[in-house]
């Protein structure tokens, strides 16, 4: 197949690349962009660890054409934090012990962002209803509603990483 060039959009820089029409937004970001935490699971859309921000709604990236990523705006897990500033959701996450494996942390925590942003402070049941597209099999769910509802009332604070100076 002819490949054909393309610019997206993503964590606020933007990227042109050489895409197959049928790549799809998973394979330009972690193929073409190296931005390999948006995680490959299933392939066909059932478990959510692919999600993606694309203009600022949960998109399941494997599902995504690359192409029709095109004119829009892209976040990753790897643009959620600002250096080493954690979004309070990620800080959630890691003081709640939301994450075990770490496989579906990704779109667990872009999935959340969107839910957050479109309602400040979610009941459990409008969080269970975000998330139950996210698929993981380690934690049993508990932990994680607890952080993104800890998020709610964290939100506009960034916590710096403690440790490797690394972003979570």
């Amino acid at each position: 197949m002819k490949k054909k060039l393309i610019e997206l959009h993503v964590n606020g820089e933007i990227h042109s690349l050489a895409v197959k029409p049928n790549d799809t937004l998973l394979e330009a970001l972690r193929d073409h962009l190296g931005l390999v935490g948006t995680k490959e699971g299933c392939s066909v859309g059932e478990c959510g660890a692919c999600t993606v921000l694309m203009n600022g709604r949960a998109v399941l990236s494997c599902l995504t054409l690359a192409r029709d990523a095109v004119g829009t705006e892209i976040t990753t897990i790897e643009g959620v934090s600002q250096g080493e500033a954690l979004d309070p959701i990620q800080q959630a996450f890691v003081d709640y012990g939301a994450v075990q494996c770490g496989f579906c942390t990704p779109g667990m925590i872009l999935t959340a962002k969107e839910l957050l942003t479109r309602q400040k402070k979610p009941s459990v049941e409008q969080i269970k209803q975000a998330i139950s597209g996210n698929f993981c099999r380690c934690t049993g769910y508990t932990k994680i509603v607890e952080a993104i509802e800890a998020a709610s009332r964290m939100r506009g604070t960034r916590h710096k990483v403690q440790g490797t100076g690394q972003k979570a």
